[in-house]
């Protein structure tokens, strides 16, 4: 492949996952010749810091943040992707650093905008959702005030994430996942991921639809199409949340064909 044919995509995983999560649809992009970079965000996968010790979004996304801002990109285009909450953060990332980022990949990820707030989408998702199950929530500020994390309960993560992806894959995410920091002021949030027209509306974005998502139900999906219009839209059909387990191939495929369209 030559050189200004090469990509490179910045895959960003979603709550209590990590790097980790991105494996398989790492090793397709670069047997394929691109440059990939996967990150851990703060308390998340391998990072050191503790969920406790993250104490706002801007520091949970810090090194997503640093990796954009560093010199090398200076020369280069990035392809975001964004799967799940990691659609908030590259929505932040977009807002910041519109000039490096040639398209936004949302797969099937929180999507919001300049018409569409985070305070809005947390409601929509919280309404949709039938139920939380065996999903773990700690209380460091005490019981009567909102939960400080969560953690997704086995059950959970096996029925509403992970009921199409192989069983190994399952395995491994029940070892590896960590608790995710809740943002009890939703107010805070918006602040720190306020999106602009200007900026954040630079970048072209494409999301992809997983139909058979449990989480992030297909309803839901279009819902924030709708309300925030992605100017193109695919489909993976037989995919569960976790769609770089259960469909990796179709997600890598249409990945490639993204980068292409966007230079």
């Amino acid at each position: 492949m030559d050189k200004s044919e090469m990509k490179h995509f910045v895959l960003v995983h979603g709550a209590c996952h990590g790097a980790w999560c991105w494996y398989k649809v790492a090793s397709l992009l670069k047997s394929s010749g691109h440059k990939v970079t996967v990150l851990d965000l703060a308390a998340s996968g391998i990072h050191p810091r503790q969920v406790h010790e993250v104490k706002s979004f801007s520091e949970y996304i810090e090194p997503l943040m640093e990796f954009m801002a560093s010199p090398p990109l200076m020369e280069e285009k990035v392809v975001l992707v964004g799967h799940s909450y990691g659609g908030i953060c590259i929505s932040a990332v977009m807002e910041k650093f519109p000039e490096r980022i040639s398209v936004a990949v949302y797969a099937t990820a929180i999507m919001p905008g300049p018409d569409l707030s985070i305070l809005t989408l947390g409601e929509e998702f919280n309404q949709r959702l039938d139920s939380y199950m065996d999903t773990q929530f700690t209380f460091d500020e005490g019981e009567n005030n909102p939960p400080t994390s969560l953690l997704w309960g086995r059950n959970f993560t096996a029925t509403q994430f992970y009921q199409l992806s192989p069983p190994e894959d399952l395995t491994l995410a029940m070892s590896l996942v960590r608790p995710f920091r809740l943002y009890g002021d939703t107010s805070t949030l918006q602040k720190e991921a306020n999106l602009s027209r200007e900026k954040y509306g630079k970048v072209p974005r494409v999301y992809i639809i997983c139909e058979k998502d449990n989480v992030i139900k297909e309803d839901f999906q279009r819902w924030m199409i709708e309300n925030n219009p992605a100017p193109e839209v695919k489909v993976i059909a037989g995919s569960d949340h976790m769609v770089m387990f259960s469909q990796p191939k179709e997600l890598c495929s249409y990945l490639l064909e993204i980068a292409e369209k966007y230079p």
